[in-house]
């Protein structure tokens, strides 16, 4: 299930960068994708969880749809952004045996800025607007998963 909606959410959010027009803003363009794709790095990490290093190939999948549904450019700019962040995502959630929060967390904070930037540049949407407020929006979303699981985590620890 996680899996699917990874996929998914990754060709909705490259498919709203051209559907829906940006605001303008006096640091430039915002596109209600940079809002909505902090979504994208929390599934991709239950994505992860739920088939385990294949995430690359559900990411590559998600690639493949995009090429189809979006402008070539977009689509190019999504898989070479995906293909960085989901490597330096994957190591560190892979190779660090730390708590799922954490695993979330650390792979994030690499990945987020990492994604960003390759996407925006490579498709030509970068913007101090663009760029700040996604990265603030895929930092929110991660950051309350975090919060829960680390409370969850410590629920259990409290009951073990």
């Amino acid at each position: 299930m996680w899996t699917a909606l990874y996929v998914v959410s990754i060709v909705v959010v490259n498919w709203m960068f051209m559907a829906i027009a940006p605001w303008s803003t006096p640091l430039g363009d915002l596109y209600l994708a940079n809002i909505m794709v902090g979504f994208v790095f929390v599934l991709r990490d239950y994505a992860q969880r739920e088939i385990g290093h294949s995430v690359l190939f559900a990411t590559a999948v998600a690639g493949v749809i995009t090429w189809f549904m979006v402008d070539p450019a977009i689509a190019l700019a999504s898989i070479t952004a995906f293909v960085l962040s989901e490597l330096a995502d994957w190591a560190i959630y892979s190779f660090t045996k730390r708590p799922l929060s954490q695993r979330i967390l650390w792979s994030s904070l690499f990945a987020i800025p990492l994604d960003t930037f390759a996407f925006q540049y490579l498709a030509n949407y970068l913007t101090p607007a663009g760029f700040t407020t996604e990265v603030a929006s895929k930092a929110i979303g991660v950051l309350i998963v975090w919060y829960l699981l680390r409370a969850r985590d410590r629920k259990l620890a409290l009951t073990a």
